[in-house]
């Protein structure tokens, strides 16, 4: 049997946002300040929060767990990206990809579970009130939180783990911008038929379930809204679902978009990431503070406490 001679790959070269040469210096000034305004933005959702007794709820409670996901995702992939747009070298090493794609989907897969509880906390706020106090209580929030967090654990090391455990030889050119797995995949040399076919499952049903929870979670919240008799009540039943309904919206709306395309073009596909990694994090905290009034107190008091300090710095 004739041997073949193969280099183990030890790094990886990222190509890069497609169709986009020409372009790094304009992007890495764009990117570079959505992230700046990203972490800034979540950062001080996150002093309010623990700042303000008022905040001290379970919404908030998972409104803060949001925040610190929102920082970590967008720091998954957008460090290195800027790195390479700068100007500096575009490899990563096999470690550093490994590391990446775990992060990417440990904290994309808590995010999307982190979704379902909010929306599971505003069913319980808006269709039983009166017990919200105590289905909602300090141990059930501990569980549901450390829970998103053990599943998106869980399902992060199974998707890296059958990436990774393919040999990877010659090839090592990752055709986007971080290591995912439909990018890192078609350069291992072995069959990677079941890698892929358990990511794409476990990535899909995933999605599915969380959505369609949260739309059976929404339908009952909107059937109790509809028997609110005053338009006073209904309206603030409503507010305080608006904003979770926004970031829904902006997190699952360009990736169904992507998805309902026959052929999606590279470059469309990298977008729908670039919303899901920068920009998405960077409008949570404006969608969750702009018409909250308990949040734009808080947010007051914190930057009256920050700004002498800044000036004194």
């Amino acid at each position: 049997m004739e041997m073949k001679n193969c280099t183990v790959v030890t790094e990886f070269i990222l190509l890069g946002i497609p169709e986009t040469v020409g372009l790094e210096k304009v992007l890495f000034v764009l990117f570079l300040s959505l992230y700046i305004c990203t972490l800034s933005g979540n950062v001080l959702i996150l002093m309010a929060i623990i700042s303000s007794s008022r905040l001290h709820t379970p919404m908030y409670f998972f409104l803060g767990n949001l925040s610190i996901f929102d920082m970590g995702f967008s720091s998954a992939t957008s460090p290195k990206m800027l790195f390479y747009l700068s100007g500096q070298t575009p490899v990563i090493s096999f470690k550093g990809c490994v590391t990446q794609l775990f992060f990417y989907h440990f904290l994309g897969c808590t995010e999307c579970l982190l979704y379902t509880v909010m929306a599971y906390d505003r069913f319980v706020a808006i269709c039983h009130p009166l017990r919200y106090r105590i289905i909602m209580n300090h141990r059930v929030c501990s569980i549901l939180a450390t829970g998103t967090w053990m599943s998106g654990c869980v399902h992060a090391t199974i998707l890296t783990s059958l990436t990774f455990q393919l040999p990877y030889c010659d090839a090592n050119q990752v055709d986007y911008y971080f290591c995912d797995i439909p990018a890192v995949l078609p350069l291992a040399c072995a069959d990677t038929s079941l890698a892929q076919r358990v990511s794409f499952t476990n990535v899909g049903l995933l999605s599915l379930l969380c959505l369609f929870l949260i739309l059976i979670s929404y339908t009952r919240i909107g059937i109790s809204i509809s028997r609110i008799r005053s338009s006073e009540g209904r309206q603030r039943a409503f507010s305080t679902c608006s904003a979770h309904l926004t970031a829904i919206l902006c997190a699952y709306g360009p990736i169904i978009i992507i998805y309902l395309q026959p052929t999606p073009s590279p470059l469309l596909g990298s977008m729908v990431q670039m919303l899901n990694n920068l920009v998405t994090p960077m409008l949570n905290p404006l969608i969750y503070s702009l018409r909250n009034k308990d949040v734009k107190f808080a947010l007051k008091k914190v930057l009256c406490k920050v700004g002498p300090i800044v000036e004194n710095g």
